[in-house]
């Protein structure tokens, strides 16, 4: 009898559910929004898990009773308290396989690396980094941002680009192209418009705003450039600290690239990686271009016994075929 795996990728803005056979097959796949309980709460959650999960079941032709295991990568999952609201919602889907869920980024790291084990580093909207052994104990950071001194994503690249441009105001620092470019985009009059505008809210500069560094730095505005080079190599300590709490310094690995930042310029990634060979030199990056949600599936493999490498590759193409047929 087939066996048939769920895999699950409950993002903040969109999630997926994956139903895959035993030997890597992609048989169905439902799209839904945001699942992060931190942005549509638990009920949010339970509806974005449940309505996901129906429309791949029933695109595969199957029923819930015949899922042999499930994996979930549930993003806003993070400290223990969240454990059992979590496990609640998931327990509404009515399974009888057995299951593990973790932070999405885990299901990152198992989608992007060869060997199913290494690093993750994300640099999105802000940032995070966990990381799992051969024997699946997890390291990990807190995953709170600027809250626990953890930079690195978009948000915190922009915080430093306007504390840049403040600073070129008052001349207590260079004088950046930054300047004109946020005056731009935020319809600013003039550089005291937009920075009184800023501190009373008439102007907002988000993590949207990010991709105006990367223009700059490719312009060769020298602070840009700096903001970049500090990024990465905050995001570099982020992968240090994990790579500690879990003993690789000695070890190849792989280190999974996830989010759009890493697109946007070579140079991100590159200082990431000097900063982490400091401490673990046969670290090697791997942008993820695979869909997180195979990582979903592996997990769920994993709880039956399969060993996913077999069928990996069969995966990994499956799934991203039947993402572009949808």
């Amino acid at each position: 009898m087939a066996k048939y795996i769920l895999g699950v990728d409950i993002g903040g803005t969109k999630s997926h559910a994956l139903i895959a056979d035993e030997s890597g097959r992609a048989l169905g796949l439902g799209v839904g929004g945001a699942g992060n309980y931190e942005v549509v709460g638990y009920c949010g959650l339970t509806e974005t898990l449940n309505a996901i999960t129906n429309k791949a079941l029933a695109i595969a032709g199957i029923s819930k009773a015949q899922l042999a295991g499930a994996g979930f990568g549930i993003a806003g999952y993070d400290w223990p308290v969240e454990r059992e609201p979590t496990y609640q919602a998931i327990q509404t889907l009515g399974l009888t396989a057995p299951f593990e869920f973790v932070n999405d980024t885990i299901i990152g790291l198992l989608a992007g690396a060869a060997e199913g084990w290494g690093v993750a580093v994300v640099a999105g909207t802000s940032n995070n980094c966990r990381g799992r052994d051969r024997q699946g104990r997890e390291g990990r950071v807190t995953g709170n941002g600027p809250w626990f001194g953890e930079y690195g994503g978009a948000n915190e690249m922009v915080t430093k680009a306007r504390q840049a441009v403040a600073a070129a105001w008052t001349q207590r620092g260079p004088a950046t192209c930054l300047t004109e470019a946020f005056i731009d985009f935020t319809g600013a009059t003039d550089i005291l418009d937009l920075l009184e505008g800023l501190v009373l809210e008439r102007y907002r500069l988000s993590a949207a705003a990010a991709p105006l560094i990367f223009q700059a730095a490719a312009g060769g505005d020298e602070v840009a450039r700096e903001i970049i080079f500090w990024a990465g190599r905050e995001l570099g300590s982020l992968a240090i600290g994990v790579i500690r709490q879990l003993g690789f310094e000695g070890l190849a690995f792989d280190v999974v690239l996830i989010g759009t930042l890493f697109k946007a310029s070579p140079t991100l990634a590159g200082t990431m990686m000097t900063t982490i060979h400091q401490v673990a030199p046969k670290a090697r990056p791997v942008r993820l271009v695979v869909p997180p949600v195979v990582g979903g599936a592996v997990l769920g493999m994993e709880q039956i016994g399969i060993e996913s490498s077999a069928m990996r590759q069969t995966l990994i193409e499956s799934t991203r075929t039947m993402l572009n047929q949808g």
